[in-house]
Formats: C-alpha cells, sequence, structure tokens
C-alpha cells in the first residue's frame, strides 16, 4: 500500500489560468520534496483544466478535484483538506491560485509545528508580488469585532521580523495540523470566501490551540486579483455577510457586551459606505439579509464550539487588538469626537 504523503498542498482554482502555472511550479519547486498536491478546480472555464491536466500527467505528486460550480475559497480548499485527513497525512496547506512561494516556505513552517505541538496553525510572512509591501503577518480580532490582516500595506521592514503567537492565519498559504483539523471541523462552507480563516482561527484558539506567524516562511501574492474576476459587489456582499457571522459562532457570550455595539456601529457605517458611496447598495442588502437567514444555522453551531471551548475567556480576549484596526480612519475620527464632547484625550482611549 502506498504511504500517503505528510503534507498536502491545496490550490483552490476558478478562472485563474493566467497565474495557475506559476502558483503549481512554486509548490511542486518547494525544498520539502515529499508532498501530495491537489488541485480544487471550482467548474473554469478559461483554460484552467488543460492546465492542470497538463501537470497531472507530468508530475506524480499532482492530482485534481473538478467541481460542477463554483463553490467559493470554502468549496475550494475543503474537498483537499478532507483528502488530506483521509489520507493520514499530518499538515495541509491551503495555496492560493495566485500565489508564488519562496522553495522554503513549507520547510519553515513544517519546522516551527513539528518542534510545537500545541500549535494547529502556522501562518507565513505573506507578501505582495512586488515583495516591499506586506500582504499579511498574521490576521488580528478587534473588540470592535473587526478582523484585519496585520501589516496590510506596510513597507517590508524589521518590525515583523520576530516569530510571535498571533490571533489568526490567512487562509492563503498557512500550514494547518490535520489532528486539529479533526477536532474543530474545515472551513465553513457558507461564508464561501473572506473571513473563513478568522473563523478558523478562532474555532483553533477556543479549543486551546495557538497560531504562530513564522517570518522566515515568504510567499508572494496578487492580493484581490480573484475577486476582481468577478466583481458586481461580491466583496461587499461576502463582508456584509459573513462579519456578523463570525460573532454569532465564535465570540464569547460574556464578551457580547463589549464587542456587539461598537460591531454595529462599524457595520452600519460600512452598510452605508457601501450604498450612498460605492453603488453596492443591493450587494449589501443581500448580505445583510444572508446573514440574517443564516444566523439560527450559526447559533446551533456555535452550541458545538462554545461547549468543546477549553480556552479561557481571559486567554481569548487578551487575543484581540484592544483597538480599532489601522485602517478604520472614519471610526478613529468618530471616536476622537466623541472623546473630546467628554471632556477626554484619545490617548487615554482603553478597550
Amino acid at each position: 500500500m502506498t504511504m500517503a504523503k505528510p503534507v498536502f498542498v491545496v490550490i483552490p482554482n476558478y478562472n485563474g489560468a493566467d497565474e495557475l502555472a506559476a502558483s503549481i511550479e512554486s509548490v511542486l519547486a518547494q525544498s520539502v520534496h515529499d508532498i501530495s498536491l491537489v488541485i480544487v478546480d471550482n467548474d473554469s472555464h478559461d483554460g484552467s483544466r488543460q492546465i492542470i491536466e497538463r501537470y497531472c500527467k507530468k508530475d506524480p505528486r499532482v492530482r485534481a478535484v473538478w467541481r460542477d460550480k463554483n463553490y467559493g475559497y470554502t468549496g475550494g480548499v475543503n474537498p483537499g483538506m478532507q483528502l488530506a485527513i483521509d489520507e493520514g497525512a499530518t499538515y495541509v496547506a491551503p495555496f492560493n491560485n495566485d500565489a508564488v512561494a519562496d522553495k522554503h516556505w513549507l520547510k519553515h513552517l513544517i519546522a516551527f509545528l513539528d518542534d510545537h505541538a500545541e500549535y494547529g496553525i502556522a501562518a507565513c510572512n505573506l507578501l505582495h508580488l512586488d515583495g516591499k509591501t506586506y500582504d499579511s503577518t498574521g490576521d488580528q480580532y478587534s473588540v470592535w469585532g473587526l478582523p484585519y490582516p496585520r501589516g496590510r500595506d506596510e513597507p517590508v521592514s524589521k518590525k515583523y521580523h520576530a516569530q510571535r503567537d498571533i490571533f489568526g492565519a490567512s487562509g492563503g498559504a498557512s500550514l494547518y495540523r490535520t489532528a486539529m483539523l479533526r477536532k474543530v471541523g474545515l472551513f465553513d462552507q457558507d461564508f464561501f470566501a473572506y473571513y473563513e480563516d478568522i473563523d478558523l482561527s478562532f474555532r483553533a484558539q477556543l479549543a486551546g490551540w495557538k497560531v504562530a506567524y513564522v517570518p522566515e516562511s515568504i510567499v508572494y501574492h496578487a492580493q484581490g486579483l480573484t475577486s476582481a474576476r468577478i466583481g458586481n459587489g461580491f466583496t461587499t456582499y461576502q463582508y456584509m455577510k459573513n462579519l456578523p457571522l463570525v460573532i454569532v459562532k465564535d465570540v464569547p457570550f460574556a464578551m457580547w457586551w463589549k464587542i456587539v455595539p461598537r460591531f454595529w456601529l462599524a457595520y452600519s457605517m460600512s452598510f452605508a459606505n457601501a450604498v450612498f458611496k460605492k453603488g453596492f447598495g443591493k450587494a449589501a442588502l443581500r448580505g445583510l439579509g444572508m446573514a440574517i437567514v443564516l444566523t439560527p444555522k450559526k447559533f446551533v453551531e456555535r452550541r458545538h464550539i462554545q461547549r468543546s471551548k477549553r480556552a479561557t475567556n481571559e486567554y481569548i480576549w487578551s487575543l484581540f487588538l484592544h483597538d480599532l484596526p489601522p485602517s478604520a480612519h472614519k471610526l478613529r475620527a468618530i471616536r476622537a469626537a466623541w472623546w473630546r464632547l467628554r471632556g477626554r484625550r484619545e490617548q487615554d482611549i482603553a478597550s
């Protein structure tokens, strides 16, 4: 019987023919050779199939999963993750079809998880394609209920050169321990795209697994390229749908009184911005409507997540950013005005 590869890489693809070959080549060129590459195609119609079939014939490490429609990022990754679990792999790494990995990307992530059994996820140093600015050095979650990628658009510097614990990992090029996935589950298919990695990292933290940022592991990413292909308010719809679901599923009730009022202010402002400034009113309304429709289902899922919680509320609270995300400029202005009315200074603000 053929032994399963200890590491699986899963590339989800939807009409990514222009970038797909470079992504595949960078995975096959990894300094860790004992891998299995699974490409999950969401019914592309741009020539992707021919590219994937060519690699399947050329390299025995490559195989394909063909889907009958676009199931989004979650539906493009979960089948490959499930294969990794079913075949006894130790680790599995989702990898974006518009990303290119340094040859030691996997080596550094595997080495870290091999040495730290209490960690379920290891995040890489995700740079923009030009290598001059950061896409993500891990994900953060704010006490305003707003996730964001650490360091996005900042120039590369020594600021993010140290390994450290983080709240969550970007789903685009991180390494997941399959033992953890067996406990907490895969990406939530209802998210489709956006914040599914926040949700999974949150569930992992609640279950007692830690997440680390490993700066030596480097990937270059054409951020936003796939979403731009879909267009027509796609990002707005997913944003308005998924953000409330993270709170419904994952945030312990003891924290709701601090997080939920702040969140609804931020969410309402985003909704108004989508309607009156961006012209995506229909997408925003559809997203809000679907969030409401999915809320009862997520409350049912929440019961299992919270009952299986191993981490203390104090520990989870310590993982959050006790401030607004750096890019929340309008909210910062409103908050500063509010505190001025109350005779307090911006620098005095605490969580």
